[in-house]
């Protein structure tokens, strides 16, 4: 009887080491006949990493001047058009002056009716005093010739102040450009009535495109990494490809409660006047560099939670593909730190790796780095 439990036992340990043996070989030929997945890998290496900041933001011109009238006038004379250079002191129109020549007028009238009779009491005190000296007249006669003598003078000086206001009007009526730049607003012609500088839009808006003030915002977490001087770097959709930058001249004391953001000025030099007032930016500001950090490209994250800081990538292992989960650092607009779960030497795959499953063979393509 226990030479029939034997026999039987061996035969079915053969039967099932044969089934196994089938199947395994069946899952070898299944391995073997699918292709292995051609791919592009780079290498994790250290590295200087350029710390950053990303920023949007407009270019505003940094300084520009609305030109309006000082007082309500018609306008009789228009000296330029929209976008030409003007020096400082440049004429840009003309206003009514008949008010303004007729009060002067009566102004200078008024300054030599003082003058006359400041000269008059002048040579009163002078004959005054004259006879005073003879005893022909009392002390309180020079008292009262002295008094209108003074009285008149200041009666004439009053009468220049006048008159010097009256001219200054009517220089006034000539709107000249308060400093040299581009004529970017016209919004008068001849005919037009003008009201004071206290309402209306502004007759003129004078432009210097020369320097440019770039404002833009920053996370309130992040802010402690800006210092005033700091390169930014930056680029425009009317010039592809190039690159302009400035630097960090003000940063807000305060944040901002709402957005929990912290805004900061941006000099930008323009002197060959490619930029314009109103573009809008896309730039970096840097803040520092850090050395021997490890990096991979950007296009090897399969997935990348960017506020947890987590990423995974197909990691290989000889040349089978390994799907692991990494911590991620900064990142510039190619790169990315990998804090964890990756080593300098190991090789992820940049190209190919949404075809791939874990533990599929792969071929490398066109390997990068080492």
């Amino acid at each position: 009887m226990r030479t029939l439990i034997t026999a039987a036992t061996a035969t079915l340990i053969l039967s099932l080491a044969t089934s196994g043996c089938s199947k395994s070989s069946d899952g070898a030929k299944a391995q073997s006949g699918k292709p292995a997945v051609a791919v592009d890998v780079a290498a994790a290496t250290a590295a200087t990493l350029d710390q950053a900041i990303e920023v949007v933001g407009t270019l505003e011109p940094k300084y520009f001047a609305d030109v309006k009238s000082e007082f309500t006038a018609v306008v009789t004379e228009v000296y330029v058009t929209q976008w030409v250079h003007v020096d400082k002191g440049a004429p840009l129109a003309r206003l009514d002056t008949r008010d303004a020549d007729a009060a002067h007028r009566a102004a200078a009238a008024m300054a030599l009716q003082a003058d006359v009779a400041a000269t008059r009491a002048s040579r009163e005190l002078e004959r005054a005093v004259k006879l005073k000296e003879h005893g022909l007249v009392t002390q309180q006669n020079l008292d009262d010739a002295r008094s209108a003598s003074e009285a008149a003078a200041a009666a004439a000086q009053a009468a220049t102040a006048e008159l010097t206001a009256a001219e200054t009007r009517r220089a006034k009526a000539v709107i000249r450009a308060p400093m040299a730049g581009t004529v970017a607003l016209r919004t008068v012609n001849v005919g037009d009535r003008v009201e004071n500088m206290g309402s209306g839009d502004p007759m003129f808006r004078i432009v210097d495109n020369r320097v440019l003030d770039l404002t833009v915002s920053v996370a309130s977490a992040r802010s402690a990494a800006v210092e005033v001087g700091q390169v930014v770097d930056f680029t425009v959709d009317a010039y592809p490809g190039k690159t302009f930058s400035g630097r960090v001249s003000h940063i807000n004391p305060a944040a901002d409660a709402a957005s929990r953001t912290v805004r900061l000025m941006v000099e930008v030099p323009n002197e060959g006047g490619e930029l314009r007032g109103g573009t809008f930016v896309k730039g970096r500001i840097h803040t520092g560099q850090r050395t021997g950090v490890l990096q991979i490209p950007r296009v090897a994250l399969l997935s990348w939670d960017v506020e947890r800081g987590t990423g995974e990538v197909f990691v290989l292992k000889g040349d089978i593909a390994e799907r692991r989960t990494i911590k991620t650092g900064e990142a510039t607009a190619e790169l990315v730190e990998v804090v964890e779960g990756l080593v300098a030497g190991d090789k992820v795959v940049t190209r190919g790796g949404f075809n791939l499953r874990p533990g599929d063979r792969v071929q490398i393509s066109a390997p990068q780095g080492a």
